[in-house]
Order: C-alpha cells, then sequence, then structure tokens
C-alpha cells in the first residue's frame, strides 16, 4: 500500500502486543502499542489512528469506557474489539457501545488481518461528489456527516458506512446478504452476522429516525431495510 494505515494496539498483555506488532508491521501496517487503558486513550486523541484494536480488560480504564468516550468525543476512528469476553450478550454490549467489529480471542491471524483490511478498505474507497439527500436528510461523504434538517447526527464510522450504503440504495430494499458483503465485506456466509447487522441497524434507526416525527428508515419484513421518504 502506497500509504500506510496506522493501527493502535490497546493490549496489556505484553506477549500478545508483541506478536501484534510484529504480525501487522510485517502486513504492512504502521503500529503503536498502548498497554493501558488511559495510555490507550491518550494516543486514539493525540495520533488519530485509522484503526485501534482494543482490548476490554485494562488497567486504569476498560476497553468499554474508551470506546464509549472516543464515540462522545466525536472521534472518527475504526474499532475492533479483541477479547475473551466473546458471548453473544458481550458482542452486542460492544456494538452497542460503538465498536465497529469484535474478535474473540483466541483468533487466527489470518482472520484478523481479513477484517482489519475489511475495515479499512471502507475508508479508501472514492466518495462522490457533493453531498447526498434523502427528505431532509444530508449526507457529506467528504466530511463524513450527516444530519437532519439543521439537527447534526453524531455516527460511528461503521454507522456511516451502513447509512451511506443505504442512501445510495434509497428506495431499494436492502437485505442482509448484501450489507454482510457491501459493508462488512464478509465473503463467506457460513458465519452468519445477522444479529450483529440487526445490532448496527437498530443504532442507526435510534439517531436517524427516533427524534423526528418522519421515519426515513423502513424495516421489510423478511427482505430487509430500506431508506425512502414515506
Amino acid at each position: 500500500m502506497s500509504v500506510r494505515s496506522r493501527i493502535l494496539i490497546v493490549e496489556d498483555d505484553r506477549k500478545l502486543s508483541e506478536a501484534l506488532v510484529s504480525g501487522l508491521e510485517s502486513a504492512g501496517y504502521d503500529t503503536m502499542a498502548a498497554s493501558s487503558g488511559e495510555e490507550g486513550f491518550f494516543l486514539a486523541h493525540r495520533n488519530r489512528p485509522d484503526l485501534v484494536l482494543l482490548d476490554l480488560t485494562l488497567p486504569q480504564r476498560n476497553g468499554l469506557e474508551i470506546l464509549r468516550q472516543l464515540r462522545q468525543d466525536g472521534v472518527d476512528v475504526r474499532v475492533l474489539v479483541l477479547t475473551s469476553h466473546n458471548t453473544v450478550d458481550d458482542r452486542i454490549e460492544g456494538l452497542q457501545t460503538g465498536a465497529d467489529d469484535y474478535l474473540g480471542k483466541p483468533f487466527s491471524f489470518p482472520e484478523l488481518l481479513a477484517r482489519i483490511d475489511a475495515l479499512l478498505r471502507r475508508m479508501l474507497v472514492a466518495p462522490a461528489p457533493g453531498p447526498l439527500r434523502v427528505g431532509d436528510l444530508t449526507l457529506d461523504t467528504k466530511s463524513r456527516t450527516a444530519q437532519r434538517g439543521s439537527h447534526q447526527i453524531e455516527l460511528t464510522p461503521r454507522e456511516f458506512d451502513l447509512l451511506l450504503y443505504l442512501v445510495q440504495n434509497r428506495d431499494r430494499t436492502v437485505s442482509r446478504e448484501m450489507l454482510a458483503k457491501d459493508v462488512w465485506r464478509e465473503t463467506s456466509r457460513f458465519t452468519p452476522i445477522d444479529n450483529v447487522i440487526d445490532v448496527q441497524i437498530a443504532r442507526l434507526r435510534k439517531k436517524l429516525d427516533d427524534p423526528f416525527p418522519v421515519k426515513l428508515l423502513q424495516t421489510i419484513r423478511g427482505l430487509g431495510f430500506c431508506l425512502r421518504e414515506p
């Protein structure tokens, strides 16, 4: 890659952190590492990496606290949670807090690389010229911001990618399979991510529609989702 993406590793297990640094740099990424929650939060703010690999069980501040604060502060960074806390409830909580992806320990390094590539690839797509509009919703692909009327909508990077895809397919029904392939870049359906998609759709709907009388994001029962003016 001509421009090396920067990855921040927030992991207190020294051996795992060193292995990740070595493997990711061999794969062509620039890395930085933090061994505590406080240090990770500081580096994410100061250096604005392209992606954060975030453990949840950390000294000083746990990973969910860091993730929640980064999203509240509007830090536009992909976050991939790496953790041994890998129940369905754990994954849902991580995604609802603002994670873009979630991988349980122990994990396969090739799978980790594939997930990193999928998350970063969304950043390399050339934006369409000019803002996109559906009703009173305006999406600025250059600044990666969204608003309804004069109200700014705070979105995580994954939520923005999801909304952008829905806007680009306005008035069309988008299936979970389409979202898995085109937004999450999951080429195999042997491990369905329907629950992950439904969590992110619910998060997006809460921000996009709940505060407004006119609802744009429709669920088409048994088929998928559609963004359209009523």
